[in-house]
């Protein structure tokens, strides 16, 4: 099993991690974790990689895809276009991936939403004007197959589909129960949480309540090595999912008291948080990672309503929540 740091192009992130595994299908094919952004230098990464391996890109038999977004799949689309690879990701991403076709942009039409009723027309006109890059048709072809909880095998080897909404609507992780090894996609992050519900399509569900039902699904199994899809190696997957836990139960008790004994929308209350673990104002956030704030802040909101703890009322297209005493 190899990690494969593939670079992203203008993101914070840097790189996405994409995993090879060897022995693994019966043509002895390599079984390939996420799919990296269709960028030439993320290319070029993988074929110098693979040529490490003594492999070359036609090596690469099967690609199994946490999720729909750009820097998990689509060169997953491409490789498969050029190879033959088979593609495979969760069911719940076929609504984003028909809407994308339909939309024929990047622009995050339900984020958007979630601004307006948020209180935050403004930044909607500002995300609208951002350059969201050339939309390719061609990387967004649907998969060679969708998939549920279900079990795959290749060869003498099992890896379990473990649907887990939250990040988007149909991410998966893929675990491998008899080498004790979780490849966790976005789902678990070591060093950062993931940005909750950011989709194209509509939203389903219920994205920070569905996010922290994923998370403690991850209990339920025994514990692994966690194999993100950005960011180092970490020994223990139950230790993370629990820092997360402690994470947004800690946000939602900072929502709380930023909400205060007034009537707030969520745009306000973001204002009164602070961001990233640098603590940064939310004034001095980006455009783009505003949107994920408001959005975010709008999500722990929404779990504080299903708690009881808050009350929302819809008034003039915009959300306004406030303190349940």
């Amino acid at each position: 099993m190899h990690r494969v740091p593939l670079p992203l192009p203008n993101d914070g992130l840097h790189a996405v991690n994409v995993y090879l595994l060897e022995n693994l299908a019966e043509d002895d094919g390599i079984v390939m974790i996420d799919g990296g952004w269709t960028v030439p230098e993320a290319r070029k990464a993988l074929e110098e990689a693979m040529a490490g391996l003594g492999r070359d890109l036609g090596d690469i038999s099967h690609i199994l895809v946490t999720h729909i977004h750009r820097d998990h799949y689509t060169n997953a689309v491409e490789l498969r276009r050029l190879l033959g690879s088979q593609v495979y990701m969760g069911a719940g991403e076929q609504p984003g991936l028909e809407m994308l076709d339909r939309l024929r942009n990047y622009v995050p039409d339900s984020s958007l939403r979630t601004l307006s009723e948020a209180g935050a027309g403004e930044l909607v006109d500002r995300i609208r004007a951002m350059d969201h890059g050339a939309y390719d048709p061609d990387v967004w072809e649907a998969p060679d197959r969708w998939l549920r909880a279900e079990t795959l095998r290749f060869g003498g080897r099992e890896l379990h589909v473990v649907p887990t909404p939250g990040h988007t609507q149909g991410h998966v992780v893929y675990l491998d129960e008899q080498r004790g090894l979780l490849f966790s996609g976005d789902h678990v992050l070591p060093h950062i949480t993931p940005s909750i519900g950011f989709e194209l399509a509509e939203r389903g569900g219920r994205p920070l309540a569905d996010y922290l039902d994923s998370l403690r699904l991850m209990t339920r199994y025994a514990d692994t090595r966690l194999l993100p899809a950005h960011g180092p190696v970490a020994d223990s997957s139950h230790t993370r999912v629990a820092e997360l836990l402690t994470h947004h139960d800690n946000r939602l008790t900072q929502t709380l008291t930023a909400l205060g004994e007034h009537t707030r929308d969520a745009h306000t209350v973001a204002l009164r948080l602070a961001w990233t673990r640098r603590e940064v104002p939310f004034g001095d956030l980006n455009a783009f990672n505003q949107m994920l704030a408001i959005n975010e802040t709008a999500a722990h909101l929404e779990v504080l309503v299903l708690r009881g703890r808050v009350a929302v009322a819809f008034a003039d297209g915009v959300n306004q929540y406030t303190r349940v005493r």
